[in-house]
């Protein structure tokens, strides 16, 4: 690991390059640092401007040869867009000097369309040098490892041309025996190195299994069936059209039952419930489903909706259960109704002009059901008898449930808008309402006086009950459609990065992470009694994790 020693008029040629052209800072330029929060930057290096000069990206394939040619025969890959450039012209160089190599690259998120590849390119049994620009934190770095072990390939260097931070920093790659070299630092440019980072790699976590069902639909991205627990097995559905228990302990698929036609690959995206020996959910054949825990056998079913994505919620106490409706009906798209728990027989039902994907949420302390809709409206309905008590009218779909807070008296819930309406329980007259930097898909979470909340602009907020004010806000890598949890005293979320982020309650600070291969849409399930998270994908996998000990303990 470290930097390759300069002083040859190639590496000094391509330095005063890098100064002249990449090296731009606050003075010459408007720099913003976050597409959220509009923050400048001092500076920025933009490899762009220079690698597709073709003398300098000659230059950048020469050196790496005179580096790594005496460990051939290897594989070369990137991530995209910087990767592709160094990739083709290392491969370019390669045919050149009559020793070709293969080259690959790696999208920042699957493709939605088509094959839907992550990898672009054919893979070799080779060993793997990935290229990049630079290297800061390593994230993605250490993401784009993961997806190629996935696949069965081993990386043994990485090459960057400039990194950010100390070689210490970067300790996920010795852990994983991958070598690093870089051509420069920082400090090359007249910069100090950046401090040391919390720890990248997902080393704080043991995989104790990994699930994986067959036929995942990638291009749906929104949220999917989250996994709920009972005392030994953990429930969730997938996109083959099957509903799944799963032993907590081995991962192993205790039993599955098969629903009906999917929509255009939906199928199962609504988020079990359980009872009694009971789990409810609905799927997009039209069902809403009862199964037995222990069997998996079918109790009842209520096939009244046309589709239904929606999650149920319960009133065990009125022994009734409520869901969202989606039908094919002229002025009638979406509604709800409330079934029986025990027979599925209809209780009531209320239409909707428009589609109701998002799931109701029953108050139990106001005896009223909330629920929007993708007419932007939300509905408040008695509990018993389905009466409308209030509607208010947002600017976008409503796609998830709401939340409560008894302490105000207050339903809160996010809208396609980009806002965080809270409203009077008893009226719907509206308390408070912020603006975000996109929709919000996830559902809110109320704690301690504290609602959090994460939008498709990339960040989970802390908004203060109380004041209504920003208390800290938390930058992810992707969009999150992902519902946040506070389990083991800390706050959880997972992102479209492929990550699940375990911060603060209280400053937002990350305080560790996993790094899976794919996005994490939805909420995750924690067994407070074995300590084992539970960490479902968009690719059909649910991780099973344990905290690895402290050192020294």
């Amino acid at each position: 690991m470290g930097m390759v020693d300069g002083g040859r008029s190639a590496y000094e040629d391509l330095r005063q390059a890098i100064a002249a052209t990449a090296f731009v800072q606050a003075k010459d330029a408007t720099i913003i640092e976050s597409e959220v929060t509009g923050r400048r930057a001092d500076w920025i290096f933009d490899f762009r401007a220079l690698m597709l000069q073709p003398q300098w990206l000659n230059r950048y394939a020469e050196i790496f040869w005179e580096i790594y040619a005496d460990r051939y025969p290897f594989q070369v890959g990137g991530v995209e867009t910087a990767g592709i450039p160094l990739v083709a012209a290392i491969v370019m160089k390669g045919v050149e000097r009559g020793t070709p190599v293969n080259g690959f690259y790696i999208r920042k998120s699957r493709k939605r369309e088509a094959l839907m590849k992550y990898v672009e390119g054919t893979l070799t049994d080779d060993p793997i040098i990935f290229v990049d620009d630079l290297l800061n934190t390593g994230r993605s770095v250490n993401k784009q490892i993961d997806i190629l072990s996935r696949e069965g390939k081993k990386v043994t260097d990485v090459f960057v041309m400039l990194a950010f931070r100390a070689d210490e920093t970067y300790t996920f790659l010795n852990e994983k025996n991958v070598s690093i070299t870089h051509l420069f630092t920082l400090k090359d440019f007249g910069l100090p190195l950046l401090s040391h980072s919390p720890r990248i790699p997902d080393d704080s976590f043991e995989t104790l299994w990994h699930f994986g069902a067959p036929n995942p639909t990638f291009h749906i991205v929104v949220q999917r069936s989250a996994p709920v627990l009972d005392e030994t097995r953990v429930y969730l559905g997938c996109d083959d059209r099957k509903f799944r228990a799963l032993d907590q302990k081995t991962g192993s698929v205790v039993w599955e039952f098969s629903v009906g036609r999917n929509l255009l690959g939906k199928s199962i995206l609504s988020s079990p419930q359980i009872y009694k020996g009971v789990v409810y959910f609905g799927a997009y054949d039209g069902g809403m489903y009862a199964l037995d825990t222990t069997t998996g056998k079918k109790i009842w079913a209520n096939e009244d909706a046309d589709w239904i994505g929606s999650s149920p919620d319960l009133a065990p106490d009125l022994g009734l259960l409520y869901i969202g409706l989606e039908f094919g009906l002229w002025k009638r798209h979406g509604g709800i109704a409330a079934l029986d728990m025990k027979t599925g027989a209809r209780k009531w039902i209320a239409h909707h002009a428009s589609m109701t994907h998002a799931s109701p949420l029953y108050i139990k302390e106001e005896s009223l059901v909330v629920i929007g809709s993708n007419d932007g409206v939300v509905y408040a309905y008695d509990a018993k008898n389905g009466a409308l008590r209030w509607t208010f009218a947002t600017q976008g779909d409503i796609k998830s449930r709401a939340a409560y807070d008894p302490k105000r008296r207050a339903t809160i819930i996010g809208s396609m808008d980009g806002k965080l309406y809270v409203l009077s329980i008893e009226n719907g007259t509206p308390i408070f309402a912020r603006e975000f930097g996109a929709g919000i898909y996830s559902i809110p979470l109320v704690h301690d006086d504290t609602v959090y909340v994460a939008s498709l602009d990339k960040c989970i907020y802390a908004i203060d009950c109380t004041t209504w004010k920003e208390r800290w806000e938390y930058e992810t890598d992707g969009r999150i459609f992902s519902s946040p949890a506070i389990f083991d005293g800390s706050l959880w979320i997972g992102s479209n990065d492929g990550r699940l982020y375990e911060l603060d309650t209280d400053t937002g600070k990350l305080k560790h992470f996993f790094q899976a291969t794919e996005r994490i849409l939805s909420k995750i399930a924690y067994n407070e009694t074995t300590k084992q998270f539970f960490v479902p994908t968009i690719a059909n996998e649910l991780y099973c994790l344990k905290r690895k000990p402290a050192a020294g303990n």
